[in-house]
């Protein structure tokens, strides 16, 4: 069963502090992470909304979980991740994203839905909660971003919660998957450049027309919030998406 979620409290929020302050040196030291201005504004996106919101994105490397928390402080929210359960038994690292409010996912397992129940937990506590809908580091070989998974739409029609997409391109050049330690130093030198764009917010309930839908409509729901993810990171790529609700997943064994 769920132990819930708990609160980072004061101290979580310390800590969190200093997390983004050390994390955001690194990053800063080796790539060049960039939040696209709005049309018509010669600002770049100050904040996010305030209140509960479920902040969704691509995935294409392993640095992306460090990558949107750190976008989203400079923009004003502690994001709440939603991690592999790997992370969490990790030495040291488990006790610190258990200690900074991030909430664990057994995917594939049958408890999977647990995590969305501490989800909305924390949104009811007025959070922001981050998700990665494609469940997994896309394997696409150009990077596009793979279909999304339900959960982020199955949670905001529970907790009314708006998604926001928050689209991120060059982030596969900061860590692949493979060859970390090299990838890392290079970057010293090359400084790669990472491109963010912040969508509206999406009212999920409307779409579906209250707070509740049947699976097939929760699918093809999911579909539409994706599409808007889609086109930011096509018009960050200045490219065309291969295909509008994300290309299919490539079963690897993983």
């Amino acid at each position: 069963m769920t132990q819930g979620w708990r609160h980072p409290g004061r101290t979580g929020g310390v800590l969190y502090a200093v997390a983004a302050v050390l994390l955001g040196s690194i990053v800063t030291v080796v790539t060049r992470l960039r939040v696209a201005k709005y049309r018509g504004r010669r600002e770049v996106a100050q904040s996010l909304p305030d209140g509960p919101i479920i902040i969704v994105s691509n995935h294409a490397s392993h640095a992306d979980g460090v990558l949107l928390a750190l976008v989203c402080r400079r923009m004003g929210r502690s994001v709440r991740l939603l991690a592999t359960s790997g992370v969490f038994r990790a030495p040291v690292l488990g006790g610190l994203v258990r200690r900074l409010g991030f909430i664990s996912v057994e995917r594939g397992s049958a408890t999977a839905a647990e995590a969305l129940e501490s989800a909305a937990q924390a949104l009811a506590a007025g959070e922001a909660i981050g998700i990665f809908p494609e469940g997994r580091t896309t394997r696409d070989p150009n990077h596009w971003p793979e279909r999304a998974k339900t959960g982020a739409v199955r949670l905001a029609l529970l907790t009314g919660a708006p998604i926001v997409p928050v689209a991120m391109v060059g982030t596969h050049r900061v860590v692949g998957r493979g060859h970390l330690i090299r990838s890392i130093l290079l970057n010293v030198v090359l400084r790669p450049k990472v491109l963010v764009e912040v969508g509206e917010p999406i009212d999920v309930r409307r779409l579906a027309g209250g707070d509740s839908a049947t699976p097939e409509e929760v699918r093809q729901i999911s579909d539409v919030v994706w599409a808007e993810m889609v086109a930011l990171v096509a018009k960050l790529r200045d490219d065309a998406a291969p295909d509008p609700k994300g290309v299919a997943a490539v079963t690897d064994g993983d």
